[in-house]
């Protein structure tokens, strides 16, 4: 496994970071972003002159990450909590799969969360469709992403999906380094967050043992992402409409305002919840058929876990409450609480503007499906 050659996906070492810092420093886009971050080229020059001294990652995240991060939660939230994380051990390398609702935040934040209760922070994947760059590729892996190829041939997309699974499993085996990724490619537009088999079996590309040793080394630990507002949740719901009805594909223009949309849109309150190691004890797979069978069966106990700790605020019982047409969670939420979500469905009617007819439906089941789900498996 240690034979592989990851330096085309690989975050940059410590090694590099003095000279990446000083391209990416140099780069007159990034100049602009920071002068939209902080507002005034007088802060711009003295972040710069921080960034010049910094020679790690982990001092990179440990001072201007971090605080950069606390800054946003703070501005831009009602608050971030956590459960789950005492229950785990600082020292073990765990492979982090949560549902994903926003490009940049959902990552970020639980490395912020990680960090702050005295764990190193993860390795995280990231589509190179995001790169659209050369100032973001130098931002992401100065702060441990690794890439995942999608745009190639499929031949040449397996090998590439065959590399991830061996960095991923050298990371966690190996380096002791723990990893994120999301459930599914792409973030969850309509709410129903469900981890994709391709994921699990991308993983199991470099598994030279039976599917439970495989992926019982890999530390699997559900992460259940919870925010109020929907980030970007207008954007996502006109993606989707222009893909079903228009046939219209997003933009990489898309991409690069859904990430800016999302860490400066409201965002209400945020709970991150960190479910417990996936243990399995499977049979040895005797044909592809009865792997697949596995590969689901895991796939379940981690949208179990992800539905069972996903925190559910008034927003998301209103929203059942109106699709149902009915008053089954009345007691979740104030009067007061109804009345705001009423008006933001009907701000999101004037804003989206398609002909279509089940518009108000599709946006309250972005809502309402989390409560849908976690009816499924445990009940409220």
């Amino acid at each position: 496994m240690s034979s592989y050659n990851f330096d085309d996906i690989r975050p940059y070492h410590d090694s590099e970071v003095k000279e990446k810092m000083r391209i990416l420093l140099k780069d007159k886009t990034f100049d602009e972003v920071l002068l939209h971050l902080f507002k005034n080229k007088p802060k711009v020059q003295m972040v710069k002159f921080q960034l010049r001294r910094v020679r790690s990652i982990k001092q990179l995240q440990g001072v201007f990450i971090y605080d950069l991060l606390h800054w946003l939660v703070d501005k831009t939230s009602k608050g971030l909590q956590c459960t789950g994380i005492n229950n785990l051990d600082k020292k073990t390398p765990y492979l982090f799969i949560s549902n994903h609702r926003d490009i940049i935040l959902d990552a970020a934040l639980l490395n912020f969360l990680i960090f702050e209760n005295g764990m190193n922070t993860t390795q995280i994947a990231i589509g190179d469709n995001l790169l659209l760059y050369e100032w973001i590729e130098h931002t992401v892996k100065l702060n441990r992403s690794f890439i995942i190829k999608r745009s190639l041939p499929p031949r040449e997309l397996m090998m590439a999906s065959k590399k991830v699974s061996q960095f991923i499993r050298k990371s966690i085996t190996e380096d002791k380094m723990s990893c994120w990724i999301a459930q599914r490619e792409g973030r969850t537009k309509d709410g129903f967050d469900k981890t994709q088999d391709s994921v699990l079996k991308m993983l199991n590309m470099s598994n030279k043992n039976g599917i439970s040793d495989g992926f019982n080394e890999l530390n699997i630990v559900p992460v259940s992402i919870s925010y109020e507002i929907e980030p970007c949740g207008l954007t996502k719901l006109k993606e989707l409409i222009k893909v079903e009805h228009y046939g219209e594909l997003k933009t990489n223009k898309d991409d690069l305002k859904s990430m800016s949309m999302g860490m400066f849109a409201p965002k209400g309150r945020i709970r991150f919840a960190f479910g417990e190691p996936i243990k399995t004890n499977f049979t040895l797979a005797k044909n592809n058929e009865q792997r697949n069978k596995y590969v689901r069966n895991i796939a379940e106990l981690i949208d179990a876990q992800i539905y069972k700790n996903f925190k559910l605020w008034p927003s998301n019982y209103i929203a059942y409450d109106m699709l149902m047409q009915e008053h089954r969670f009345k007691d979740k939420y104030t009067v007061e609480e109804q009345k705001r979500f009423e008006i933001m469905v009907e701000q999101a009617m004037v804003n989206i503007d398609y002909p279509i007819t089940d518009l108000q439906e599709r946006f309250l089941k972005v809502y309402a499906n989390p409560v849908i789900n976690k009816l499924k498996v445990n009940g409220l």
